[in-house]
């Protein structure tokens, strides 16, 4: 949780915060974390 707190500039107890059940993070915090652990959003086209 330090390395993800340093890397996207948020605090620990911040992220514990916005981390928890019943949370509703923005959408950028959410991919600034997402980018830290080295994840990725990927959508492909629904065939129809």
């Amino acid at each position: 949780m330090t390395k993800i707190a340093e890397e996207t500039g948020i605090s620990r107890p911040s992220l514990y915060k916005t981390l928890s059940d019943g949370a509703k993070p923005q959408f950028a915090t959410k991919m600034k974390v997402l980018k830290a652990i080295g994840g990725q959003i990927k959508i492909n086209p629904i065939n129809a």
